[in-house]
This record gives C-alpha cells, structure tokens and sequence, in this order.
C-alpha cells in the first residue's frame, strides 16, 4: 500500500500545489522591484503614482478573472486550469521583456504601455492559479484542520519566495539610475521565462486528479453570498486588506529608493533587502498563525493584529527623522552582506507584515462562516477583490505625488480601522443564518 494510500492524501498533488504557491509570489511581486527601473525614467522620475502602476496592473487583473477563473475551473478542472495560468506568466514575462526592447526615442509611452500590459497579463497569471491553488489544498486535506494547515503551509511558502524575489531582482539589476532600462533585466527575464517553461512541463506530468468533493451538484449565483451581511462586508474587508499588503511594500520600494532616503549607491539593493524583511516578517507570522490557528479564534487573531498593525503604522510616520542599522545586500566589490543605516521608520512599516501575515484567511474564514453551498461563490468574489491590491497602491502614489510617502501610510491605516470594525463588529453571521443557506 503506497503512502499516498495510508494517509489517503495525494502527497503529489500537495507538492505541486506548493510550488505553485511559489510561483504566485513571484508573479505578484516581480513589479515592485522593477517598477524601480522605470521611474529612474525622465519621463515619469517624478511620478510614484505612475511607477507603482505596473505592480497595480497585477491586482487589477483579479477584478476581470476572479469570477471567470471560476467558471473555467469548474469547465476544464484543476490541473488545466494550472497549466494555463503558467503559460499566461510565461507570455506575461515575454511581453515584459519586449518592452525593454523598444526604442525610447519617440518617449516612454509605448515601451512603458508593453511593460503594462504585460504586468496585466502577469495578474491573470496569478489569478488562476490562485484559483486552483486555495480550494484544492484544503481539499487535498478533507478540509477542517488538516485542509486549514495545508493552506497556511502553501502560504508560507509564499510569502517566503515573497521575500527572496525583492532581494534577487535587487541584487542582479543592481544600482539603478537614469541610464538603466528594463534591456538591464534582461537575465532576470530569461530567468523568469525558463522558470515558467520548465513548470509547465513538470506539471503536465505529474497526474493530478480533481478531488471528489470539487464537484458541485447545484448551480449558485457569482453574487448570492452578497446577500449575507457577514460575507458582503468581509468581501469588502479582502479588498481592503489587499490594498494593505500590497501597498506598503510598494510605498516601502519607493520611498527608500527616492533620492537622499538611503546614503549608499546601491540603493535598490539595499531596499530590496529593508522590503524583503516585510515578507520575511509576513513568513514568520504565517508560522506563528500556524501553530495557534487551533487554539485562537480568527476573530481575536483579526482584532489583535489589526490594532498592532495600526500602531506600527504611526510609529513609522512619527519617526522618519530617526536612523537604524540592519543587514543589507551590498553589490560594491561583489555581493556581500553588510550592516547599513536606513530609516527606523521602515522598519516599523516592515512589522506589519507580521500581522497581515494572518490576515488573509482569517478574514476568508469569518465571511464565509455558515455560508456552507454559498462558500464557493464566495472564494470566486474573494479573487475578484484581489483588485483592491492594485486600486489603494494607485491612490497611495497620487498621495505620495501630492504629499509626501509619510502621508500616503494613512490610505493603508484607514483600510486596516475598517478591518479592525468588521472584525470587532460586524463578522459575526445573523442569528437565522442557518435557515438563510438552506
């Protein structure tokens, strides 16, 4: 009897599930690095709204696929569904590439435009085979605890190559000024393009069979969980919470990549590794979540991490003036890793990504608690709020334009009060909910 038998979990299927996870973090956060490369750009060098873009173009991308992406799961099934979100990232990095190929002389516009809609296409990416990724782990694992802790591993590894890609796009663009242009990425592109390519093949053969329990016997309306107060109002707390996660790394790249933030003249690479301890801290959290997810209630654990997260957030704004030292990747005289000033603010913004580590499914398992045959529609409109990623990072760039990067941290800390009120008040399923759902 194989192991797969004893356990009754398809361990392959698990592991693949993994990688994809993986492969998600990448697409998602490629931008935010790069977007570093085009604001070096004369053309939009002034402009944080414009440069943030490309990133935000990867969460809007969610708001067009989250119900669609849907509908072709339950149409061609898991694994197709994966094989086409890989070949989307592989046209997504292509596409990429080619904007750095076209000339500059007539302006920024048409290369820049390339790089957007490739970014978009990249989203789409993501979004499928988060579509594929979420549900089948927890199915792989029979749901309930063990479906739970198969999610938080796929999220762990996540956020941990969340925190390795800032670092390696920092460290192989190197220093970034006016000269450099996305034809210096070049290797990471190729990179990126054999990534997706060799996925693509281990994945076609590897046999993954769709779980018994994906099947679903009755048709449910995209907008039926809407219905219920718990879930609409935690639907809009994903959309919020993604304007956190997103947005403060993004802001993070740059803020410590402006002129006169960072005293040293790799700076990119130095940021790169200040915003990676955002996603290490988001790894870390996961872990702890993890562990006591059995044991504390995704309500408390939502209540606590909020109010933190909110503190962090003025404390970062209230001490921009002051210096810290930490490790960073120097790229002078070779790669090594060496102890830098950077501000402390940014390492308090950086403690947030230890509470929005838990965020996600704790939001996901308050909204959709009790919802029982609704629950899959509501994974559907989960996605679609993704977008919320890429709308508050636009909205924080024109703050960031017509302000300053302090001001801009209160888009993010107005988004984290609303998830603090849902969680505190407004998460709690109607008493008659049994009888709704039937």
């Amino acid at each position: 009897m194989s192991t797969q038998e004893k356990s009754g979990i398809n361990w392959i299927a698990v592991i693949t599930m993994m990688f994809l996870c993986g492969m998600i973090a990448f697409v998602t956060y490629l931008g935010q690095p790069l977007s570093n490369v085009w604001k070096a750009q004369e053309a939009i060098k002034n402009s944080t709204m414009l440069a943030m873009l490309g990133n935000a173009m990867v969460f809007a991308a969610y708001f067009f696929m989250g119900i669609p992406s849907g509908m072709l799961l339950g149409k061609i099934g898991y694994k197709k569904t994966a094989l086409v979100g890989i070949v989307a990232g592989f046209v997504a990095m292509a596409v990429q590439m080619v904007s750095g190929k076209l000339p500059m002389d007539g302006g920024i516009v048409l290369p820049y435009s390339v790089y957007l809609v490739g970014a978009f296409i990249g989203g789409i990416s993501a979004c499928l085979l988060n579509m594929v990724v979420n549900p089948m782990l927890n199915l792989l694992g029979g749901g309930g605890k063990r479906g739970n802790q198969l999610n938080m591993t796929g999220m762990t590894i996540n956020s941990l190559t969340a925190t390795v890609t800032p670092i390696v796009v920092g460290t192989l663009v190197g220093a970034v000024t006016k000269e450099t242009t996305m034809a210096d990425c070049d290797l990471l592109m190729y990179i990126a393009l054999a990534v997706f390519a060799a996925s693509f093949i281990i994945i076609s053969l590897v046999t993954i069979k769709d779980p018994e329990q994906a099947v679903v016997t009755e048709k449910i309306g995209a907008f039926a969980p809407l219905r219920f107060r718990h879930c609409l109002l935690g639907v809009l707390a994903i959309f919020a919470y993604m304007g956190v996660e997103a947005g403060i790394p993004g802001v993070m790249t740059q803020w410590l990549t402006s002129e006169g933030t960072l005293t040293v003249s790799n700076a990119a690479a130095v940021a790169g590794s200040v915003v990676a301890v955002y996603w290490l801290l988001m790894f870390v959290g996961r872990l702890i979540g993890a562990a006591i997810g059995g044991k504390v209630s995704s309500r408390v654990m939502m209540t606590v991490t909020t109010l933190a997260s909110i503190i962090f957030i003025v404390a970062g704004t209230l001490t921009t003036g002051v210096a810290a030292r930490m490790p960073g990747i120097v790229t002078e005289g070779g790669i090594s890793v060496q102890m830098v000033d950077v501000p402390l603010a940014a390492l308090f913004f950086a403690l947030c990504g230890l509470c929005t580590s838990v965020m996600w499914p704790a939001i996901f398992n308050l909204a959709t608690e009790k919802l029982g045959k609704y629950t899959a529609a509501a994974s559907g409109l989960f996605m679609t709020m993704v977008v919320g990623g890429g709308i508050f990072q636009v909205i924080q760039g024109v703050v960031c334009d017509n302000f300053s990067y302090m001001t801009s941290f209160i888009v993010p800390g107005l988004a984290l009060a609303y998830i603090f009120i849902y969680a505190v008040g407004f998460s709690k399923p109607a008493a008659n909910i049994d009888e709704l759902v039937k």
